[in-house]
């Protein structure tokens, strides 16, 4: 069975899912790793209880989605998301930065409330 794609809700008592999203850099980043390792479906991006803040995102490359997980798709890279991580990570935009020596994901989520110092970690 395949798993769930993200899709507008229809009962009008739900929020409709605003949904995971890449830019560009995100996504070309990411189509390089996943052609580099030879395989993979996409990115999947989940929350852990860490840091001095309390939550800290968690990225990994996904080689099989699970039936639960909820799979967004933005500009061809699918994005891979348990329903629990999903409370706070709706409405994000992940982008991929290259400032100077320093490269990396940029996490833009409209959840957060605070983050700490060192910026591993945040609230909602």
């Amino acid at each position: 069975m395949p798993p769930e794609v993200a899709r507008e809700q229809t009962s009008k008592t739900e929020a409709k899912p605003m949904g995971i999203s890449l830019t560009e850099n995100a996504a070309a980043h990411v189509r390089k790793s996943l052609e580099k390792r030879g395989k993979g479906e996409g990115l999947r991006l989940g929350v852990r209880t860490s840091g001095c803040s309390g939550k800290a995102y968690v990225l990994e490359f996904v080689d099989t989605i699970q039936p639960d997980e909820v799979v967004f798709e933005s500009h061809g890279v699918k994005v891979i998301v348990d329903p629990k991580s999903l409370l706070f990570l709706d409405g994000m935009v992940l982008d991929y930065t290259r400032e100077g020596l320093n490269e990396g994901f940029k996490f833009d989520n409209p959840n957060v409330k605070g983050e700490c110092g060192c910026g591993e970690s945040f609230t909602v």
